[in-house]
């Protein structure tokens, strides 16, 4: 069962002088139809906002995609997809080409080698979609210029709205360390944003330095410092909370990275603190002074 609104045009030659024209913008939910194997001779950008799926990139191999997602559709390029039988998904979806999508292509706002793109928020996309939709009403006189215009506002949305990069930090490295505590491998982190390894490991070092496992490392131990100072919760509990059920392999990890054993570094900090620990919530003018403390 799926439900569907979709309208295609055919904007004229001149239209197609704005660098970038709408063919056509659809709404759809449910259990789709599958999609292909085809080849189109324009781009689609596809917007799963809830649902999850599969796509078969063009080298053979079969992803899982789960919403929120992007789908690049290139022209030239088979493509082959569906939504999941048991869940269905939520797709919005506009047709486009143009001279445009060239440089586009070149800034990297459309990426061909990358036709399933994680997103951290299909909200912003499916704002834009919405105004090409409702441009795309029959009569419109503004209806060419309105949904060209639209799609350039859709393509700066899905850039801004990637789960690798983003204007105001990384949402990639934001889910890890909300995700950090869960006894996932690297590859099965990368699978919950429908990524691979590898892309994972260059978004990651993009956006912290590093690599995932070290990034993941990094924030299970400062949340293990804070415990281990600021609770009495055993040792092997302050494991079990940051993700390592064998506390013996988790107090040989810190005392490897760290220095000293969790034990030590529990007693060590505790005793540099002065006065002990309070509820006050400080004063932002006047803030309590800590000397003596290590790490």
């Amino acid at each position: 069962m799926y439900h569907t609104w979709m309208r295609y045009f055919t904007p004229s030659p001149v239209h197609h002088r704005l660098g970038l024209v709408c063919l056509g913008v659809g709404l759809q939910h449910g259990t789709l139809p599958t999609v292909g194997p085809r080849t189109l001779d324009h781009h689609v950008a596809i917007v799963i906002s809830a649902g999850r799926g599969w796509f078969t990139a063009p080298d053979g191999r079969r992803c899982t995609v789960t919403a929120p997602a992007l789908l690049w559709i290139v022209p030239g390029v088979p493509h082959h997809y569906g939504a999941d039988p048991e869940t269905g998904w939520d797709e919005s979806f506009v047709d486009f080409t143009g001279p445009a999508a060239a440089t586009y292509t070149e800034l990297g706002y459309i990426e061909p080698a990358r036709p399933l793109v994680p997103l951290a928020d299909a909200g912003p996309a499916r704002t834009a979609i919405g105004r090409i939709a409702r441009a795309a009403r029959r009569g419109n006189p503004l209806l060419e210029v309105e949904t060209s215009a639209a799609v350039h506002e859709l393509l700066v949305a899905l850039r801004r709205a990637r789960a690798d990069t983003d204007a105001d930090g990384d949402p990639v490295l934001q889910a890890l360390a909300r995700d950090a505590f869960l006894p996932l491998s690297v590859a099965e982190h990368a699978a919950r944003h429908g990524m691979t390894p590898a892309e994972l490991r260059t978004a990651v070092r993009r956006g912290a330095g590093c690599s995932p496992k070290d990034y993941l490392l990094g924030i299970r131990l400062g949340r293990a410092k804070e415990l281990l100072v600021g609770t009495e919760l055993p040792v092997a509990a302050v494991a079990r909370r940051v993700g390592y059920d064998d506390p013996a392999y988790f107090s040989r990890l810190f005392t490897r990275r760290v220095g000293t054993a969790p034990v030590r570094f529990r007693d060590r900090q505790v005793r540099n603190v002065p006065g002990g620990w309070s509820t006050q919530v400080p004063d932002p003018d006047d803030p309590p002074l800590v000397s003596g403390c290590n790490g």
